[in-house]
């Protein structure tokens, strides 16, 4: 009974990862600034099996999950660090429309 309770928590918990770039605010040069996070996605996928065969889905599974984060998280790494030395550049300049072209056309 505690054995097929367990086995059923796993395959309940099956996930699969995949990267996000999300946008955040840089108070100090007052834009928003991307970086990228890792995600789980959980799919609640219930099968019939039975002994060896539902030992055989839980390795599968296990396999898809590592392989999905291992790639996944490389991504995310490679995309933090482009983001990264996009922010060490500093802050964009503010273009600032010239007073004397606007009081020009008012003439």
């Amino acid at each position: 009974m505690r054995r097929t309770a367990a086995l059923a928590a796993v395959l309940l918990l099956t996930a699969c990862a995949y990267p996000r770039t999300v946008s955040v605010y840089d108070a100090e040069c007052q834009v928003e600034r991307r970086k990228m996070v890792l995600e789980v996605a959980e799919y609640h996928r219930v099968r019939g099996c039975v002994n060896e065969g539902c030992v055989a889905q839980l390795v599968f599974e296990g396999a898809v999950l590592a392989t999905s984060t291992v790639i996944s998280g490389s991504i995310v790494l490679v995309g933090n660090i482009v983001y990264w030395l996009e922010q060490r550049r500093g802050c964009p300049e503010v273009v600032v429309p010239a007073a004397s072209s606007a009081s020009a056309v008012g003439r």
